[in-house]
């Protein structure tokens, strides 16, 4: 099922979308109690499943605003770097990878993990703001996140997926000279509205992670084309080597990676402009579309 952070008569709430994503109905009919977000509800997916069942013909979803399915998620948006055999040589190749040194490293022996701040997730729909003053060498990520429904900490790759509750679009849109001078990710990749996510959660029972076709486009141009099964480390490797140490907790997103055909692997580089249109579509998941103002 579909399941998405709306805002309705003026306050956020979380709603049942129809399987064409044009009608929806307030989870708080179902449940008889208020759902500002997923965020709420996520942690208890499982159990109250079976009383998510719309009634009468719902409200046209073209009349709300949608937001991001975890609008401001608790703690900091787990992602993942140079997870695809492909983008991991090209942004070797690009001179901006502190990771590694030469071709000969490019793809790496465990997988690289980094961090967004919560405050720069936005919905679909919703403008990236371009960082004058700040950076000149913006770059789009198309990506598949997962959401924690329940939590654990030590958890076995044969266990992993029984830990997603659901999963989402993200743009992990990053400033390249920023990545580069500061070594570290986290400033280039955590500027206010560098993380565009949604248009909403579809429930894990209704996705095959393993095997999903990954595009983006910029404007009219395709630039990024692969495939989940092209990850150097799949689902289960990520939340194994993540849990290993860290208590993962209901709500934590979880970013997989990029394909080849970011900004930075093209001589030259083809870095976002003002007016630029980045449109994310992953197989069942929909399309994320957000310009850059």
């Amino acid at each position: 099922m579909k399941l998405a952070t709306i805002t309705h008569a003026g306050a956020l709430k979380a709603a049942l979308v129809a399987a064409d994503g044009r009608t929806f109905w307030p989870l708080e009919e179902m449940l008889g109690r208020a759902v500002p977000d997923l965020g709420a509800i996520v942690g208890e997916l499982d159990a109250i499943k079976p009383r998510l069942k719309p009634a009468g013909a719902g409200l046209p979803l073209s009349a709300v605003k949608i937001e991001a399915p975890l609008p401001r998620p608790a703690r900091n948006v787990m992602c993942v770097g140079k997870n695809y055999h492909e983008h991991a040589k090209e942004f070797t190749r690009s001179g901006f990878d502190s990771s590694a040194s030469s071709a000969a490293d490019a793809i790496p022996t465990a997988p690289i993990i980094f961090t967004k701040a919560p405050e720069c997730v936005i919905a679909d729909g919703e403008d990236i703001r371009y960082p004058e003053g700040v950076s000149d060498s913006v770059d789009y990520e198309a990506e598949l996140g997962l959401v924690i429904g329940t939590g654990g900490r030590g958890i076995a790759k044969a266990d992993a997926y029984r830990h997603i509750c659901g999963y989402t679009i993200i743009n992990d849109v990053t400033a390249r000279d920023l990545q580069g001078k500061h070594k570290q990710w986290f400033l280039g990749k955590s500027l206010d509205t560098f993380c565009p996510m949604g248009p909403w959660l579809v429930t894990s029972d209704e996705v095959d992670p393993e095997n999903l076709n990954v595009k983006c486009w910029v404007n009219d141009e395709l630039r990024q084309d692969a495939n989940t099964r092209d990850l150097i480390f799949d689902i289960p490797t990520l939340i194994e080597t993540i849990s290993a140490g860290i208590t993962l907790k209901p709500g934590d997103v979880i970013a997989t990676g990029t394909p080849v055909g970011v900004g930075i692997g093209f001589t030259p580089p083809k870095f976002l402009k003002r007016g630029d249109r980045v449109t994310i579509e992953i197989d069942g998941l929909g399309r994320l579309t957000n310009k850059v103002a």
